[in-house]
């Protein structure tokens, strides 16, 4: 029996990417994708990608009776007034792809898989991590999980301008974009409290500073965080940890090449890491999608978790090398 599921906003990025990956996951069937904006329009008019792949039309209508599990894709801050002003059944999975309920507010799991698996397993709503802290946390769990993160934390990091959403601003114009890069929200970013919160999962008694600088970059897809901390260890002592940590999760990969780049995501649900020590900082550097492990492929992620199938499960996508 196929998963009946829907997507709430899904003529965004995050929903066009849910459609990408869906439409090839074998044991799911997409009953609705809701739009208010194209409703009645083909999926593909507004997903180009999509021509030849599908017949599916966007709609108003929420048929919440005929899906197992729904996808929020309509923006920070929609998800509560959401769930408000819908009556949603109580067995109906939630997997929420915006900042609304990652404090693991409302019943609400935080589903980042290499964190917290047992618990999405078997919960019924999952709040999606954001992407810079998806990749930020993958760098930092193994450190935390041994009680290592003792001193503070710095980050600098680059997003693709995906990453900013649809909707066009004055800092996602090709024109001002192109050729340019920029940061933001310099140590104040809203994905600290997430990280924060998971840092703390694994070790309670975190209380250093995430210096966290986020930059804008100019191309498409794509999140590069450098994150260096101190460690007392080896590089060799540092390697074996990170292995040892994911060595039960299919989608995070300690590269030992002598530099990672974001071709070898792009498109993709992993996260590669490499690590290098540097007198007595320990750098790692974490490579994700935005819009596949850092959004869309690590809610599918979680939907397999959810429903008892294999993790991998349409999501064996690889990435365009050149």
């Amino acid at each position: 029996m196929k998963i009946n599921i829907g997507i709430i906003g899904g003529a965004g990025y995050t929903g066009g990417e849910l459609l990408r990956i869906l439409l090839n996951h074998p044991q799911v069937n997409i009953s609705f994708v809701n739009s208010k904006s194209q409703a009645g329009k083909p999926v593909y008019s507004t997903h180009t990608d999509l021509i030849g792949e599908t017949d599916l039309l966007f709609t108003d209508q929420m048929p919440f009776d005929e899906v197992q599990a729904i996808f929020l894709c309509s923006g920070h801050n929609e998800s509560k007034k959401f769930l408000t002003e819908n009556t949603i059944p109580e067995s109906l999975k939630i997997i929420d792809l915006s900042t609304d309920f990652r404090d693991q507010s409302n019943g609400f799991v935080y589903g980042l898989p290499e964190l917290q698996r047992d618990l999405i397993k078997t919960a019924t709503k999952i709040a999606n991590p954001g992407c810079f802290a998806t990749s930020i946390e993958l760098a930092l769990l193994p450190l935390a999980n041994a009680g290592l993160l003792n001193e503070d934390v710095h980050v600098s990091a680059v997003t693709g301008s995906t990453g900013a959403g649809q909707s066009l601003s004055a800092t996602t114009h090709f024109s001002w974009r192109n050729n340019n890069i920029s940061i933001y929200k310099a140590f104040t970013h809203q994905h600290l409290k997430e990280i924060n919160q998971s840092l703390k999962t694994l070790q309670p008694a975190f209380g250093k500073a995430v210096n966290f600088i986020p930059y804008r970059g100019n191309f498409s897809r794509g999140i590069m965080a450098n994150v260096y901390t101190k460690f007392a260890g080896t590089i060799e002592e540092a390697k074996e940890l990170y292995k040892n940590y994911y060595a039960s999760h299919p989608f995070t990969h300690l590269s030992e090449a002598a530099e990672i780049d974001l071709k070898q995501v792009v498109n993709t649900n992993k996260c590669i890491l490499h690590l290098e020590k540097h007198d007595d900082n320990l750098l790692i550097t974490s490579i994700i999608d935005n819009l596949t492990k850092g959004a869309s492929g690590q809610a599918v992620q979680n939907l397999n978790l959810v429903f008892g199938l294999e993790e991998t499960t349409g999501l064996k996508l690889k990435s365009v090398g050149f």
